[in-house]
């Protein structure tokens, strides 16, 4: 086999000891989580808005993100429950370009996965000790899940990990939300069997132990777009759209706490990052016209950083996404203020 080991990556004890969660922090997840499920479960009218950048990059940046959503979130906690994109690994289309935090600790530098491991609880606790707000990650590869467990609010499978059966399974161990977003393809019936499968018990092999799971009941829809046959970007976020998944969850009636968030970015959008405020603000309206789905559409993920669009890898903009282009914080910061008038 072609494969050299470089090293041995350090255990997610030896990770979690050296950044540890005070009790305090454990004590605000539990409430703040409590909030969230809330939500999910119908009991909290509040809207989501899962918002940040495209792919956590820099320490100092994204915690200055974070820090400013953290004062918005105060202007709008009546309406709102702002939960920041914290997004240590990035799926690459082509395996190429940045792949995230855990792999590269420094975006400039060589990987280094033994140091990234550490760099991104590093994030997540910072994010969340100086702000108060837990975030979202994207589980890309289950086995690195075990780092920042216990720091993350919200979590997402991504569009080409949805019809794999080892993130099904580890996502029904999950004790927060788990959106599955639908797949490339846009097929909805493969989305609508991994958020079963996550919402069942499994037995299975994991981190080198045999384990078994009670199932999540807070795994739910999201709709991020798709790709035709010829490679173009077509959307599902529309009234349709929102009613035919509606359709679709009635009649798989065994599915508990229907639910979906919409991604404003992605194949939505085509990958222009400035029709995220038109496309939240037309689910906003579909929200409005129509009772269930007001019901049903729990929130929306933005993609945004402090500056707009995106830069090449080695320039030297700060704050400026060097993955998926993003809305600058002006924008954002008009779009949620509106959004909160809107629910």
């Amino acid at each position: 086999m072609s494969f050299s080991i470089i090293r041995a990556l350090p255990t997610v004890s030896e990770v979690m000891e050296k950044y540890p969660l005070s009790s305090d922090l454990k004590e605000l997840k539990l409430k703040r989580d409590l909030e969230i499920r809330s939500v999910f479960e119908g009991g909290d009218n509040r809207l989501l808005v899962i918002v940040g950048p495209c792919s956590a990059d820099y320490e100092k940046s994204v915690l200055e993100y974070v820090s400013k959503l953290a004062k918005l979130q105060e202007r709008v906690r009546e309406r709102l429950i702002l939960i920041p994109r914290v997004y240590t690994n990035k799926p690459r289309t082509n395996g190429l370009g940045y792949k995230g935090l855990m792999h590269q600790p420094n975006p400039q530098a060589a990987p280094d996965i033994c140091s990234g491991l550490f760099a991104l609880r590093r994030l997540h606790l910072k994010c969340f000790s100086e702000t108060g707000l837990s975030a979202a990650d994207e589980m890309l590869y289950p086995d690195a899940l075990g780092y920042v467990a216990d720091l993350l609010s919200y979590i997402a499978v991504g569009a080409r990990s949805v019809e794999n059966q080892q993130h099904r399974l580890v996502a029904s161990g999950i004790d927060v939300p788990v959106g599955m977003k639908n797949p490339t393809s846009g097929d909805l019936k493969v989305m609508f069997n991994a958020i079963y499968a996550a919402q069942n018990k499994h037995v299975f092999a994991y981190q080198k132990q045999e384990v078994h799971t009670s199932g999540n009941s807070l795994a739910h829809v999201i709709l991020r777009g798709y790709a035709n046959k010829e490679g173009e970007s077509v959307s599902n976020y529309h009234y349709e759209d929102l009613k035919h998944v509606d359709l679709f969850y009635k009649k798989e009636s065994v599915l508990k706490n229907p639910a979906v968030i919409v991604d404003t970015n992605h194949a939505n959008s085509g990958k222009n990052f400035k029709e995220q405020p038109r496309i939240a603000h037309e689910v906003m309206e579909s929200r409005q016209e129509n009772s269930d789905l007001k019901k049903l559409v729990k929130g929306l993920m933005i993609e945004s950083y402090l500056e707009e669009g995106r830069q090449e890898l080695g320039e030297c903009s700060y704050g400026k996404s060097i993955t998926d282009a993003c809305l600058g914080w002006r924008d954002t910061e008009r779009l949620i203020l509106k959004l909160a008038e809107e629910v």
